[in-house]
This record gives structure tokens, sequence and C-alpha cells, in this order.
């Protein structure tokens, strides 16, 4: 175990957790945290501390840290007062705690008494040998031990991404997309004006923790722009780097530092960080979680080849156009694949790039096609485009007066049981033959409860249904670059 992962240890697997401002009132953040650490099971020992004793979601509560066994917590969770705070720290120490997470606000983007504390408490930290996250932060999670250590929802399911936000309110919108589509995370933090640890701190742990596969940032500046450099190529050596980044404009800069404390940085020159460095960078909130989730679920294309695969035409016409936008090669249709689909269904069919079936598949068609499409060696990835038609129509058969007569409650169940065999036929080719296969349909976003059983079915594999032929796209192009600049790296090529 590296230097780097035994600091971070205590922080984000921690056998104990102190939480501090613990009361009876459930809008506090002494109490949020605390609840949310038993909500969801966090499988090390929790410590409240409330001076005067009382009970909190029916558990007693420690007078101070002093009454805390020693070696029992390495973590505590800071909810008090910015002048209460450094007398904590060092009781906390006494008692072995290791880390700290300060979500308490006051610091440095409160102005220059602000920075003063701030300063002041990192240095407190650093003579105790605390890491110390924050202050200023909503709080952090580390799902293979089952903490949710955070004064705010959500809690995503486990996976293998690993976030770092300067903005809570964007971490928390990264683990909401991880809620909503099931792919998770390892890790997350909110790591508020980064007094101790700068962002580059968190990814270059990422980068050597063995149960995150890629890392998500969302940042607003970078004051040591070399040592971000320096940081980001090592990651992206071994791993994927998505970062999305405001304060671009000089409105969000203004925002930024008064958001975070932290100095906005030129971005043209962060651009040319990114390309050097191999990091993804994106656009916006989705983009960013989707490429990040793309990253975790699909293995790596072998070049820009693709191809289409729609059950209707329109969708195929405009992801065409979105392919050959994003730099993709939207290959001509190979020969010996026409030949093959050409024995499957009727004479109507496209019979080019992107494949459309124009309703003429049966039963076995689609993952029949998958498979052809997926083993073909001129082929890199594939998107599925419309998932879920079948299955909405067997939707409005169950909704209506005519249900279940008719024959309606068969033909609605048939309509189910197809859309998830696709679902499933689409990863298992892809995982098959190391291909990417993204699946997209614009039924994604219907209520959960009576969600469409395609995406639905696309989700249950372990992977996410794009909401459209453009976004499954732009998540593609950012694994074609990212797979381009590791073979340049491992070729040697500048």
């Amino acid at each position: 175990m590296s230097d780097r992962v035994e600091r971070f240890r205590p922080l984000f697997y921690p056998r104990g957790v102190v939480v501090t401002g613990v009361s009876q009132h459930p809008g506090k953040f002494g109490t949020v945290t605390f609840h949310n650490l038993l909500r969801f099971g966090y499988e090390g020992e929790i410590f409240p501390i409330n001076r005067d004793g009382i009970e909190s979601l029916g558990h007693g509560t420690y007078r101070s840290v002093e009454e805390i066994p020693h070696g029992r917590a390495d973590l505590v969770f800071l909810c008090t007062p910015a002048k209460v705070n450094p007398d904590l720290l060092r009781a906390c120490a006494k008692i072995g705690v290791r880390a700290a997470f300060v979500a308490s606000a006051g610091y440095g983007e409160a102005g220059a008494e602000g920075a003063r504390l701030q300063n002041e408490l990192v240095a407190l930290a650093d003579e105790l040998g605390i890491v110390l996250a924050g202050p200023n932060g909503q709080g952090l999670i580390s799902t293979s031990v089952s903490m949710c250590a955070q004064i705010v929802a959500p809690y995503p399911p486990p996976g293998s991404i690993s976030m770092v936000s300067q903005s809570g309110n964007i971490g928390s919108s990264y683990m909401n997309y991880g809620v909503l589509t099931q792919v998770g995370y390892s890790k997350g933090i909110s790591c508020g004006n980064s007094a101790q640890l700068a962002i580059a701190d968190y990814l270059a742990y990422y980068a050597e923790d063995p149960d995150t596969a890629v890392s998500l940032a969302y940042l607003e500046g970078v004051e040591d722009g070399r040592g971000f450099l320096d940081v980001a190529r090592a990651h992206t050596r071994q791993k994927p780097l998505v970062v999305l980044r405001g304060g671009v404009t000089d409105s969000g800069k203004a925002a930024a530092s008064s958001h975070t404390g932290a100095m906005a940085s030129n971005d043209q020159i962060f651009r040319g960080v990114c390309r050097q460095a191999g990091i993804t960078r994106a656009e916006n909130v989705e983009d960013a979680y989707e490429a990040a989730a793309t990253f975790a679920t699909q293995p790596l294309p072998r070049g820009r080849r693709t191809l289409l695969f729609t059950v209707a035409g329109g969708w195929g016409v405009l992801t065409s156009d979105a392919c050959v936008s994003a730099g993709l090669e939207l290959i001509p249709l190979p020969d010996d694949l026409c030949k093959a689909i050409d024995k499957l269904v009727p004479a109507r069919w496209s019979r080019g790039n992107p494949i459309d079936l124009a309703g003429g598949e049966t039963r076995d068609t689609i993952p029949e096609v998958l498979e052809l499409a997926a083993a073909h060696p001129d082929v890199d990835s594939i998107i599925y485009l419309g998932i879920g038609i079948q299955a909405a129509q067997g939707q409005v058969f169950k909704s209506g007066g005519f249900y279940p007569e008719y024959g309606l409650d068969r033909i609605a169940d048939f309509h189910y049981r197809q859309d998830e065999r696709y679902a499933k036929a689409a990863a298992e080719v892809s995982q098959r033959h190391g291909k990417p296969v993204l699946v997209a349909s614009d039924l994604v976003y219907t209520d959960r409860q009576y969600g469409n059983p395609g995406p639905l079915a696309v989700r249950d594999t372990g992977r996410i249904c794009y909401p459209s032929g453009h976004r499954a796209v732009r998540a593609l192009s950012h694994l074609v670059r990212y797979a381009e600049y590791r073979d340049k790296r491992s070729s040697g090529a500048n």
C-alpha cells in the first residue's frame, strides 16, 4: 500500500466516525449527517457529540470527544462553528482520529477573517497529522463501507466512479444521475475550499485506488496549474479522468470566487492542459456523468469505425449527422455483413449504415443483427437506437379498457420480454467481443414507477440507456478520443 493510499484510508475507510453538532433538531447539519450515516448502514461505529448529552434519533450522545475510547474512530465530521473547531480537532487527535471533514462555513469563502481562520485550521491539522477535507463542503461518501457522511442527499449505488467536486450541489447532481441510472460510485467528496487538500490530491489518490475505474471532477479554479497537469498526466496513463469546469466566463469567475474561494484560471490555458494530459473535458453535468458512466461500463474502442443500428429511420438520420459532427467514422456497411442481414429480414431494409430494419424484424432478429455487427472486424463500436418501442405499445395495451381481453395480455407481455431481450443482447455482445455497444432511447425519462421496460432493462445490465442518439454519440466520442490518447502514449508519440 502506497503512502498516499494509506494517508487517505481514514477519510474513505474509517473504522469509526465522530459527528459534532448533533442535536434533536432534524434540520441541523450534525443531525442530518448522523441520520444519513445510520440510514444507509455505515459499517463502522458512529459517535455523535452533543455537549448536553441529549438523545438524538433514538440514540444517546457523547458530551465531549474525550468520552470516546481511544482508537475507535479515525474520522471526524465537523458541523460546528469555526471558532470551536480547533479545540475539537485537538481533542479528536488525542483519541486517534487521523482525518477530518469540515462542513462548517465561514472560512476562505467569507473574506479576510475567514481566510485567517482557514489558514490556522490547516496549520493545526498539519501539526496534528490530520488529513483535512473542506472546509465549506457538503460531505463525502464511500460505498464499500456504506458511508454517507453528508449534510444532503443523495447516496448513490455502489460502482467504480470516484468523484471530487468544488461544488457540493454539482457533486449531488453527479450522484443523482447515479441514482437514476444505477451506474454508481466508489467514492465521492465535496472538497469545498480545498484548504489543505487540493483537487489534484484527490485525483492522485483515485489514480492509485484499486476501487476506482474512472475519476469525475468538477472544478472552478486551479491554483497550481503545473501540479494539476502532472497529476492529470499520471492519472490518464492508468485510467480515464473526466472534468467539468465552471467559471469560464467573467461572470462565472466572479461566482466561483464567492462560492469556494478558488482562483479562476484562464480557460484557453485549461483547454490546452486537458488536451496535453488526455483529460476528457465535459460541457455540462449530464455530459460529464454520462462520460464517466460510459468509461466505467463499456470497453474502449479500437478505432473510430461506428455502426448505427436503428428500428426507425429518423433517429438514424439525426444520429448519423451527430456522428459526422463528432468526428466518428460512419463506415459503409461491409458487403458480407449486408449479405448476412439480408438472410434475416425482408428486402425493404436499408442495406446501409445506419442499419434500419424498417419494421421487418422477427422475434430473434435484433439479437442476431447485434451479434453479427459486433463480431465484424471492420466495426469498432455500435450505437443501437430505439429500444422500448414495443414495450411502449405494451404499456398502452395494459392501460386501456380492453385489457386483458382479446389477447392483449399475451401481446403486451411479449413486447415487454422482447425489449428486455434486446437490452441483454446488447450488453452480452459488447462483453463477448470487447466493443462498445451503446443503447439510446427517447423513452428513458418516463415515470420511474411505470418506466418503460426497455431502458429499465438496459439499466439492469449495469449500463446506462442514453436519452438520445446525440447523447450516445457524445459519450462514444469521449471513449474514442481517450483510447487514441492511450494508444499514442503507449507508442511513444507526442
